[in-house]
């Protein structure tokens, strides 16, 4: 078994499955799209071959455009019975090395239930054994909302003035998030709370939100009546689809339905800039989200567990 880094005449194929075209048609797409969007290099994109020359188990490191210090995993693929488990370590443990030589101090790994577009992750079962056995820690058990174009708006709540970030400014987004965030039910959240406090938490959480594509138009505070911020906003465009971003009410104002006007305010901006379908994310422990989302108009289409694991960044090997 040798992993290396794939060669340009198996871009973007990758591994193929015979049993499997459209699959494999969905997997080049994907990752075609992903070179194109920079989100990825050839140099990051690692196979394994077997003693007959055969590709067996790929992945490829992935970062938001614009970036070049790898974040994440995708298109995981390897052989899934017990012995397939020995080369997808290896590729793993490739992989991890490789990020860590590109300044990566931690890398993350999503599986989604049931299994599609573009990655058809088949055997999450599998997945999650092989992600321990290297190392990682599942981060989240979260559930993947979408809203298709032709759905209903969620009725306008008028309790709520909504004003945005050219006019406000950062800071008051950064503590609105800094009082919300510690009593987050979002496991991810409530993590960075721990690390690093809630006031950095907030900082970086905006920060990383920054390297999405939005108009500043579009992130908002909602005020309450007296004129508490009450409610934040941060829809913006991931390399692959609309997003609602991120959604955050102050504790104070919480159980009066607000989230699910951050939700349908998100929605709206998003479909006046031409979103044909906008896509959220939850932890499945936060129920008051789950209920935004569902009485925003969004559909449950998937299951996600979300894996991390830490790295020590390494000097890149020498040419």
């Amino acid at each position: 078994m040798l992993i290396r880094i794939a060669r340009a005449d198996e871009l973007p194929a990758l591994v193929q499955h015979s049993d499997q075209p459209e699959h494999n048609d969905g997997r080049a797409a994907y990752l075609t799209d992903l070179l194109t969007k920079r989100c990825t290099r050839p140099e990051w994109c690692l196979v394994a071959e077997d003693e007959a020359g055969r590709l067996t188990a790929a992945t490829a490191l992935w970062t938001l455009p614009g970036r070049e210090i790898p974040m994440a995993l995708v298109l995981l693929e390897a052989p899934w019975g017990e012995p397939g488990l020995v080369t997808g370590r290896a590729l793993l443990a490739k992989a991890v090395a490789l990020a860590g030589s590109l300044g990566a101090t931690e890398l993350e790994h999503v599986t989604d239930s049931p299994t599609q577009a573009p990655q058809y992750q088949a055997q999450p079962e599998r997945r999650a054994e092989l992600l321990r056995l290297a190392g990682f820690e599942r981060a989240r058990d979260g559930r993947r909302f979408r809203r298709r174009s032709g759905a209903e708006h969620a009725t306008h709540d008028s309790r709520l003035t909504w004003r945005s970030l050219p006019g406000l400014g950062r800071e008051p987004f950064i503590s609105l998030l800094a009082e919300a965030l510690p009593t987050s039910a979002d496991a991810q959240l409530a993590a960075r709370v721990a690390k690093h406090g809630a006031r950095r938490a907030a900082e970086s959480l905006f920060a990383d939100m920054e390297e999405f594509s939005y108009e500043p138009s579009w992130w908002e505070i909602g005020y309450a009546t007296d004129g508490t911020p009450a409610a934040l906003s941060l829809p913006a465009r991931n390399p692959s689809t609309a997003v609602i971003g991120l959604v955050a009410v102050s504790p104070a104002c919480r159980g009066n339905g607000y989230a699910t006007a951050v939700v349908a305010r998100g929605t709206r901006l998003l479909v006046e800039a031409g979103a044909e379908e906008i896509r959220g994310d939850c932890d499945a422990a936060n129920t008051a989200m789950i209920m935004a989302f569902e009485r925003a108009g969004y559909e449950n289409f998937a299951a996600r567990q979300e894996f991390t694991r830490r790295l020590r960044a390494t000097a890149p090997p020498a040419p």
